[in-house]
């Protein structure tokens, strides 16, 4: 038997563009894409990589919860930032949101992100009980 599956939009034109959604779920398992500090599209808290950090999680906080899900729910994570200095700051962001439920976690710097000022991109995995 096959696992439903189901796709969740943000309504971004980039998603059909691209080929993908916001937030997959599969069974119990959710992986929430790539997230970035962007609304109506324009780069919030520029300059700030906490506080797109902040942006970012309280964002994959909101898919997850139109999932049937929570952030307690979260088993991996993944950030990256495209100035490794903000690690820590970023870090600290991501332990204001998970210092209870300590998911596995990775946090790499990288060149680049599409815009210039994206200082943070931010993945999720949940998974979800098996009674619900």
């Amino acid at each position: 038997m096959k696992n439903k599956r189901d796709n969740y939009s943000s309504g971004t034109k980039w998603e059909e563009f691209a080929g993908y959604s916001r937030l997959v779920r599969i069974g119990h398992t959710i992986e929430v894409a790539g997230t970035t500090a962007v609304k109506d599209g324009e780069v919030l808290a520029v300059g700030d990589a906490a506080g797109q950090a902040r942006i970012i999680l309280r964002k994959i906080e909101y898919w997850l919860k139109q999932a049937g899900a929570s952030l307690e729910d979260v088993v991996r994570t993944r950030m990256y930032v495209t100035n490794i200095e903000d690690w820590e700051a970023v870090a600290l962001v991501h332990g204001e949101f998970f210092g209870n439920i300590r998911p596995a976690s990775t946090l790499v710097g990288i060149s680049a992100l599409v815009d210039p000022n994206l200082l943070v991109e931010i993945e999720a995995t949940a998974v979800l009980p098996i009674d619900s």
